[in-house]
């Protein structure tokens, strides 16, 4: 939400994809070999890239390590467990080419990493508000619940005919700043020829009231009123889909994994990077610092900004954003959170516990939201030293 919407009467819209979808399959493969690498290395570093097209895969990048990775078995895995396992989907781990193009990370940039410097320049965002009770903008949450409810009503066999390419859509009419209802629901899913209609060209409208029955209604449905409008599978049908139908990359969906354009973006781009990376771990760390000063009730929303010079380990820049909502100053909350919270790329990495192979899970349906064993930059756990260190 922008400054100048605060208070006001405005529609805003978020969207999700599936893990089916070609540039979330790439983030998978990117985040499972950096598991790998960090199962059997905690200290390995890894920037790992990934490209799919059809019937290919080029994974590249660079890591350091003593672990011996199998990149074919890992990215064969990923495609797998997403449900790419039969020629009906236009893509099939078993058949698919792999093409393995990782080398060594530069030594220049080792040398400011090795002394506990960042791995990289940047500016990292992080967000909360209390529009949810994760403490994020409803648009994007809403969102994301869809995208995961059409992988569930696939892998459960509740509706066979869904593929595993997929994306929802949410429009939020806010009213004096605050979410009142869901204006509009997009979602299309890659599904099988045999729900179209006589035509070909669509799909029958019993399967459309199907899909919202089934997958729209259990998620926005105390949302919803008589003036809310459903598009499914708008362009009519959706049989082609995945890396058939798209070519997909690694870092390509950044407002999908963050905030859905409600809050900025740092730039960088989250799956494939060790937590060296001040583009991953910093963004975690961020958006925890904005998620406790907001649970702590010391704003209704929270804007953080962190940023680093490339080997430099403090930070050259600490902002904090409470876009007027806050109890107290927001300098007094910028001095505050440099006194509690860590924020070398060392202390992030030990704080959030960040050297361990937990981010599979991150890489679809959103890096922030969630309740998931690891999402450690999740949990509210300064809540009761901010509301001290501020005399609330």
């Amino acid at each position: 939400m922008n400054d100048t919407q605060k208070g006001k009467d405005f529609v805003f819209t978020s969207e999700s994809v599936t893990e089916g979808h070609p540039d979330k399959v790439c983030d998978q493969i990117s985040d499972g070999v950096l598991d790998e690498v960090l199962r059997q290395d905690p200290i390995g570093r890894v920037a790992c890239e990934t490209f799919i097209s059809m019937g290919l895969v080029i994974v590249g990048g660079e890591i350091t390590t003593k672990a011996n990775i199998d990149v074919h078995a890992i990215t064969r895995k990923v495609i797998n467990d997403i449900g790419y396992n039969d020629a009906k989907y236009g893509f099939d781990y078993k058949t698919c080419a792999i093409l393995n193009a990782i080398h060594a990370q530069s030594p220049d940039i080792s040398q400011g990493v090795d002394t506990g410097g960042a791995g990289d320049q940047g500016l990292m965002i992080g967000y909360a508000c209390k529009e949810t009770p994760e403490l994020m903008p409803l648009p994007i949450m809403l969102a994301h619940k869809l995208a995961l409810r059409l992988t569930e009503v696939r892998k459960k066999g509740i509706l066979k005919y869904l593929g595993p390419d997929g994306k929802s859509q949410v429009t939020v009419e806010y009213k004096n700043g605050k979410p009142v209802r869901v204006d509009t629901v997009v979602v299309s899913s890659q599904h099988t020829e045999e729900i179209l209609d006589r035509t070909g060209k669509k799909i029958t409208e019993a399967s459309r009231k199907e899909i919202i029955k089934t997958v729209i209604m259990p998620i926005v449905g105390k949302w919803v009123d008589s003036k809310t409008k459903y598009f499914v599978n708008p362009t009519g049908k959706f049989v082609v889909g995945g890396p058939q139908g798209d070519a997909g990359v690694t870092g390509r969906k950044i407002i999908v994994d963050t905030y859905g354009g409600m809050a900025a973006h740092g730039g960088g781009a989250f799956s494939g990077k060790d937590p060296t990376k001040v583009d991953r771990s910093a963004c975690y760390m961020a958006r925890h610092i904005a998620k406790n000063v907001v649970g702590a009730g010391l704003a209704e929303r929270c804007t953080v900004q962190l940023a680093y010079a490339i080997g430099v380990a403090d930070p050259v820049s600490v902002m904090i954003d409470t876009h007027d909502t806050a109890r107290i100053a927001d300098k007094e909350i910028s001095r505050i959170v440099r006194k509690l919270f860590p924020l070398t790329p060392r202390g992030i990495i030990e704080y959030l516990k960040l050297r361990r192979p937990i981010y599979g899970k991150t890489a679809s349906y959103g890096h922030f939201g969630r309740r998931a064993p690891g999402f450690t930059w999740e949990e509210l756990n300064m809540v009761i030293k901010l509301r001290s260190e501020a005399g609330k």
